[in-house]
């Protein structure tokens, strides 16, 4: 054998024999020797599973081409999917951008750390199998005590997607990691659940006018309003059938999936809860269960075999915190088909519906 195939070889059978190690951390007294050990392998190429404030993170060393080829072999994620940069000061932003224009450093100083990542032409630090082979870069900092000592004691900007198999639900728990990782990493680190719940606001500021290209917790609105111009949304991500197509390449691949075949049904209440709960009796004569998606307020309404709540629409972030543990809950429970309720709620609904239509695979019954 070649040496670049023995190479392969022996990279199959330490990850086929790799026994992954689940570490709780405690976000109020984090313990200085263990975030080193993390570090460590993170500075060496291996990957360690850590929370942010939105989802479980899947870290690599960010200009090391193997360790980002890693993560795209542990998830099952095409390599045209670029992967977003964590930092933990702004200056490492600077040292990876061709220049950092003005809009960056207004949202910077408005929004980081926190959920807001921003697309901005890459230099030669950053090597393509990060970018997934395009001259721009993802960067975010992320506002999670673990992730920032991660960041810091690895001496490393740390590329991580969500820490899940590809196109299955994000992680919002490190139950959820272990469920689609354990042994394919070194090492899980486990904050607890996660406090948003939803990936980051994505906005690219490589265009004349700024573009949002994922929604998320930070909105349009509160982008325009630090910015002081119009940021447009990409129209591809939020779109109920499939015909118009993302610009962010991640975006034009399932995700958030459960196994089970799902339906989004729109319309005014009375006729929507009429719809499921006559779409759930015709299953259940087909000897198929059933889970129901529904808003707190009408899960009473309901007649099938699980009802599901994702909170009161009043309270958003509850909706949102709540949406991928659901989504894995429907495939604990094995269910055979899922019907939901939509979520067009008024500050992020545009975040959570994405991701619900995502998870349908787009398939939506308006009645």
């Amino acid at each position: 054998m070649k040496r670049r195939e023995v190479a392969i070889f022996m990279e199959y059978v330490i990850i086929k024999h790799m026994k992954t190690e689940i570490v709780t951390v405690d976000i109020n007294n984090i313990d200085e020797k263990l975030m080193e050990r993390a570090g460590v392998l993170i500075a060496s190429g291996q990957l360690v599973a850590f929370p942010t404030e939105t989802v479980y993170g899947l870290g690599g060393d960010a200009l090391d081409p193997e360790a980002s080829a890693r993560i795209y072999s542990a998830k099952g994620r095409p390599s045209d999917n670029p992967l977003i940069v964590h930092i933990a000061d702004f200056s490492d932003l600077e040292r990876i951008a061709q220049e950092v224009p003005i809009q960056a450093r207004k949202l910077a100083e408005a929004f980081w750390p926190g959920p807001l990542t921003m697309i901005v032409r890459k230099n030669d630090r950053v090597p393509y199998a990060t970018t997934g082979g395009m001259d721009t870069v993802a960067i975010r900092m992320p506002n999670h005590p673990v992730a920032l000592e991660l960041i810091r004691k690895s001496g490393c900007m740390i590329a991580a997607p969500s820490a899940n198999t590809s196109g299955r639900p994000s992680p919002t728990r490190a139950s959820h990691v272990a469920e689609d990782l354990d042994g394919k990493i070194p090492m899980i680190l486990d904050g607890g659940e996660v406090g948003i719940g939803i990936e980051s606001t994505i906005v690219d500021l490589t265009e004349e006018v700024p573009m949002v290209l994922r929604p998320g917790y930070i909105t349009i609105e509160m982008l325009s309003e630090v910015l002081g111009e119009e940021v447009k949304l990409d129209p591809g991500i939020i779109a109920s059938d499939d015909t118009k197509k993302p610009k962010a390449p991640g975006m034009k691949y399932k995700h958030y999936a459960p196994k089970a075949d799902m339906i989004i049904v729109e319309g005014e209440e009375d006729a929507v809860v009429s719809y499921i709960n006559e779409a759930a009796e015709r299953k259940r004569s087909e000897k198929v269960a059933v889970a129901v998606i529904a808003a707190e307020e009408t899960r009473e309404r309901y007649c099938a075999d699980i009802v599901l709540s994702m909170g009161r629409r009043s309270r958003e972030d509850e909706i949102a915190q709540h949406l991928y543990g659901i989504l894995r809950q429907c495939d604990e429970l094995n269910v055979g088909a899922i019907f939901s309720e939509s979520f067009s709620t008024p500050r992020i609904g545009n975040a959570i519906m994405n991701r619900l239509l995502k998870a349908a695979g787009h398939q939506v019954i308006q009645v």
